[in-house]
């Protein structure tokens, strides 16, 4: 199963634990890792360029080796095409939804800022998550999964087996 793991996407709803796998398997495996929200937001809570965006993407991809840990449907289409493995973290809502909630007034490695609030805008996001970016990137995950280590987790105990697993192997 881990044959390959050069070329690591890791994407999911907020809230997830997208970052917090991110940090473990850079740890284990000792590889870079990029965080899109540090790529396209700006410690003024501002954003990049569309363009710059892309393109620092593009400059990430080139690498031998990577984790990349973000969604951005904008932009999931070029990783895809680069990557050699993908964990979903396709949590249940509820549980992604308490994560932000008490992750909020925490500095965290991957945001360029604290977010002292939970704003119904970010709120809403997530709750429309499962029917909005869900589905999109279930088609992606299909279009480009020949030759592809796709692995999804449903539960934090999957997370939680796959790093137990990769211990004992």
């Amino acid at each position: 199963m881990n044959k390959k793991l050069h070329k690591i996407l890791i994407i999911g709803c907020p809230g997830s634990g997208k970052s917090t796998f991110a940090r473990k398997l850079r740890d284990q495996r000792r590889l870079p890792l990029y965080y899109l929200d540090q790529v396209w937001h700006k410690p003024d809570q501002t954003n990049i360029s569309k363009e710059e965006f892309i393109q620092r993407q593009k400059e990430m991809i080139k690498q031998e080796e990577w984790i990349i840990d973000g969604n951005y449907l904008t932009t999931l289409e070029l990783r895809l095409t680069a990557c050699d493995t993908v964990f979903f973290l396709d949590l249940p809502n509820d549980v992604c939804f308490e994560s932000v909630r008490n992750r909020i007034g925490q500095a965290r490695e991957d945001m360029p800022w604290v977010e002292e609030t939970f704003d119904e805008e970010f709120q809403q996001w997530i709750l429309d998550f499962p029917t909005k970016q869900r589905p999109e990137i279930i088609e992606l995950l299909k279009k480009y999964e020949k030759g592809k280590q796709i692995i999804v987790f449903h539960t934090r105990k999957e997370v939680e087996a796959y790093f137990a697993h990769q211990l004992t192997s």
